[in-house]
């Protein structure tokens, strides 16, 4: 279960806020007196840098699991484990439920459409798809110094505008650029400092080639170099988190049920929202326990098929407000083991050719590191 309150992604800001003084900022993760004197910290996600990856990734980065030995805990990510949803749940320290941004593709209510967050610019509005203030704005508006660092492409869009509203933004394009900008922000702060730093390659990597191909090994050694350098670089009265949004895993190509080939997994579907782990599914009129029926049937121990108030009841996204239940699907399918639920008609071509995938609630996917990093 995801651990809302008490040793989630969504604690990691919040209790940097309150080591940086930020009145009325909770300590969900005991930060406070591990990091009694710092005044500048910098927050480090990784994504796809799973807890359960890190003995995966350790002979080709030694400093990352030196690191960890020294340092590292594990947390959870929220529900689905995936990259929209994590990062917003980052970037605000509340549950999905809250914030709205609840998966990788959601359908927009009383439309057709279906919204992939990271594809997303300027409809719907961030302000009103994603209305929690972040934990960015709120250090702001307490007179800390905040700097969000990530790759160019990703300026003003909706995902960055709902996950990471306020601060100054910069750009960097690769590992050793995105070190060198979270040094010099934190350097340049004068007084309390924020420095958020986003590290997207590790996930990309994985999901086109797979966890521990040779590929996904180079990419782990920029994730040791990176982490290296920041810790290496840090000012005495500054401290270094790094996190992730989600693990990973690998799905055999016989473990992938076709929604798009298999008309008993058509029938009584609106629309199909969601990602091959985790989907969602908007029915016809009436319709939802016939759907539930077959699909259970088809999928059997493969996943977890419950009606959307079975899913919101089980917890998975903390409490859901009614303005935001009708984006999750009416049925919600959430993959156990290593299978997945491919859409190869529907969905990006390439999507049900990945090798990695994450969303769902297994151990491998929702355990993630914190490693608490001083001088």
């Amino acid at each position: 279960m995801p651990r809302y309150g008490g040793g989630s992604l969504a604690d990691v800001l919040p209790s940097s806020l309150a080591v940086l003084g930020v009145p009325g900022a909770a300590d969900p993760l005991g930060l406070v007196g591990r990091l009694d004197g710092v005044r500048r910290i910098a927050v480090l996600l990784v994504d796809g840098l799973g807890w359960h990856l890190l003995p995966v990734a350790a002979p080709h980065a030694p400093a990352l699991a030196d690191l960890t030995g020294r340092y590292g805990r594990p947390l959870t990510s929220g529900f689905p484990s995936t990259t929209p949803t994590s990062l917003v749940s980052l970037g605000t320290g509340t549950a999905p439920g809250r914030h709205g941004v609840l998966g990788f593709r959601v359908n927009v209510p009383g439309t057709d459409r279906v919204l992939t967050h990271i594809d997303w610019r300027e409809e719907p509005s961030p302000l009103h798809w994603q209305p929690v203030s972040t934990q960015l704005e709120r250090a702001e508006a307490d007179g800390v110094a905040v700097t969000v660092i990530s790759r160019p492409e990703y300026a003003g869009s909706g995902l960055t505008l709902a996950a990471n509203r306020g601060g100054r933004h910069v750009g960097a394009a690769d590992p050793d650029a995105l070190a060198a900008e979270m040094l010099a922000a934190l350097r340049a702060a004068d007084g309390r400092g924020l420095v958020y730093g986003y590290h997207p390659d590790l996930d990309k990597v994985g999901h086109l080639t797979g966890v521990d191909s040779p590929a996904w090994r180079l990419a782990a050694a920029d994730v040791d170099r990176l982490v290296a350098h920041l810790a290496d670089g840090l000012p005495s009265d500054a401290a270094l988190l790094v996190t992730a949004d989600h693990g990973q895993l690998n799905v055999p190509v016989d473990r992938r049920f076709d929604l798009d080939t298999d008309p008993r997994l058509r029938a009584g579907l609106r629309l199909v929202a969601g990602e091959p782990r985790v989907r969602y599914l908007h029915v016809e009129p009436g319709a939802t326990d016939d759907v539930v029926a077959a699909w259970r049937g088809v999928l059997g121990r493969a996943a977890w098929v419950a009606t959307r108030d079975e899913a919101v009841a089980a917890g998975w996204f903390g409490p859901v407000p009614e303005r935001h239940l009708a984006r999750v699907g009416d049925v919600v399918v959430a993959c156990h083991e290593n299978y997945a639920v491919v859409a190869t008609r529907t969905d990006h071509p390439i999507e049900a050719r990945l090798v990695g995938y994450h969303g769902s609630y297994t151990a491998a996917e929702m355990l993630i590191p914190l490693l608490t990093i001083r001088p």
